[in-house]
């Protein structure tokens, strides 16, 4: 799996960004290939520096399909929209994922 990410900076001011997201959105969920979205709100920093404030990803097949849809129509009018609504300031990576259940981990733990 290969998610789009989007990460916003503390600094950031909210506001405007909430009211342009459902635009982005509506654009962004027309990407062909895409199987799912998430939001993470960082609400408390454990350890080290707390640069951002939010983390958006977008779930794709493989690298192929993500990088798909960022060439679509939809994806490049979806960026654009998100350049603006960030101001230049949003980091925004692609990443390898990967996820896999405590219990499949703990089977490995018990056969070892």
């Amino acid at each position: 799996m290969h998610q789009l990410i989007i990460l916003l900076p503390v600094e950031l001011e909210l506001g405007s960004f909430d009211e342009g997201w459902p635009e982005f959105l509506e654009v962004a969920e027309k990407m062909p290939g895409l199987i799912q979205e998430s939001v993470t709100r960082f609400n408390q920093v454990l350890f080290g520096a707390h640069p951002y404030q939010r983390m958006y990803c977008f779930d794709f097949k493989d690298q192929e399909s993500l990088e798909q849809a960022l060439l679509s129509d939809p994806g490049k009018e979806a960026g654009n929209i998100l350049h603006r609504l960030g101001g230049g300031n949003l980091t925004i990576l692609t990443s390898d994922y990967q996820r896999d259940s405590l219990s499949h981990i703990q089977s490995y733990i018990a056969s070892g």
